[in-house]
């Protein structure tokens, strides 16, 4: 049995099939996660059985690596409801690019969700190689340059940004991006079958934030 902080057992999603359900049930779990009444739904060994041939998640979210960010449970998600793709500072590459169109195209998700958060180690890093001049070793230098461009946007519209402004550009430009470098992604967007939006998480009350939107999620 699955039981949740609140006593519910065996709670269920139900599915959702369009960018404005996926977007209103996603909500809804981040508002229990920040009340402290999560149900923990989908985690019983009924759910785990029925998806052992497939898969229908209703969100992808396409967040950073920190280790405060899991996104199934300040979503208050479970198994099969999310598809999920991680890298530090929810920087794209081809990979991840190319993981978000398997997710649209074979997968039919109708919502994607770019998620970072306060206080993002890659942005700070980002920040003070644009104040310093130097650049990190190894292949953080790679994180580094495809932030900043963020960083420099932030300072740009406000030259005292502190990093969570800049945290918040990151993930517009982010999202943005995504439908830009992506004719999966924008097709699926054009036809109003997928939405992108951008959140931002704030570590101290667990609460994710709408900061940008594009699709059909009914605002």
């Amino acid at each position: 049995m699955n039981g949740g902080e609140d006593g519910n057992i065996n709670a269920v999603i139900t599915h959702p099939h369009t960018p404005a359900e996926a977007w209103e049930t996603l909500m809804e779990g981040n508002l229990r996660f920040v009340e402290s009444n999560a149900s923990h739904p989908n985690q019983d060994s009924a759910r785990r059985t029925s998806l052992m041939s497939t898969q229908h998640p209703f969100v992808m979210i396409f967040g950073c690596s920190d280790s405060r960010l899991a996104a199934e449970i300040i979503f208050d998600l479970g198994l099969g409801d999310a598809f999920v793709v991680r890298t530090a500072g929810h920087v794209i590459d081809n990979t991840a690019l190319g993981s978000l169109e398997y997710g649209v195209e074979y997968l039919g998700v109708p919502l994607i969700v770019v998620l970072g958060h306060d206080s993002c180690g890659a942005v700070t890093a980002t920040k003070a190689s644009v104040e310093t001049g130097a650049m990190p070793a190894g292949f953080i230098r790679d994180l580094v340059e495809r932030i900043t461009p963020s960083v420099l946007t932030s300072l740009r519209k406000d030259k005292d940004s502190d990093i969570n402004a800049m945290v918040e550009e990151h993930v517009k430009q982010t999202a943005a991006r995504l439908v830009e470098n992506s004719p999966i992604i924008a097709g699926a967007v054009a036809r109003q079958k997928t939405a992108v939006v951008g959140l931002t998480y704030r570590l101290n009350d667990g609460r994710a934030d709408l900061v940008y939107s594009n699709g059909p999620i009914g605002l």
